[in-house]
């Protein structure tokens, strides 16, 4: 079992703790799977405000659910479609303040309202996303990005197997 002091007060902090943790859980393990799993439960486990925290491998072109925290959620994301597919289609981090005001919007969980989408790339291929969605408008910043975007470079091998 793993335990973590992770400081929630200070967002720079937090995300050098988060990513920690994510690194001592993943490091030296195999299986892309697993570490999308343990990935996701930190990440639900220390980041405040979510509803749902996980990932969308890339499939044969499209985007399948992997290990999330969370509801039930959408199975099959097309590239370019709502905001998984855009990041996955742009290769380029999305954060989207209000998710309604997004066009084609897919709606999983009809309590998200903002959400922010980091692409996993290795080379010129998106091996994954990582979703995060948040029952409050304009939860996420430029610090969440940034600290999603780090940890997206950190799990390229990591979930690349």
């Amino acid at each position: 079992m793993y335990a973590f002091d992770i400081a929630t007060d200070d967002k720079p902090a937090l995300y050098r703790d988060v990513l920690s943790a994510i690194d001592a859980v993943t490091a030296g393990e195999p299986d892309a799977i697993a570490n999308m799993a343990n990935a996701a439960a930190v990440l639900w486990q220390y980041l405040p405000d979510l509803n749902w925290a996980g990932f969308y491998r890339n499939v044969g072109g499209e985007l399948v659910l992997g290990p999330f925290q969370g509801q039930a959620a959408c199975i099959r994301i097309p590239f370019g479609k709502g905001v998984c597919g855009t990041a996955a289609e742009t290769h380029a981090t999305q954060l989207v303040d209000d998710v309604l005001a997004f066009p084609g919007h897919i709606a999983c969980d009809a309590a998200s309202r903002s959400e922010l989408v980091v692409p996993i790339v290795d080379g010129d291929r998106v091996v994954a996303v990582i979703d995060l969605d948040s029952p409050s408008p304009s939860r996420f910043d430029a610090e969440d990005a940034a600290g999603l975007e780090r940890l997206a470079k950190m799990l390229t091998d990591r979930v690349n197997r």
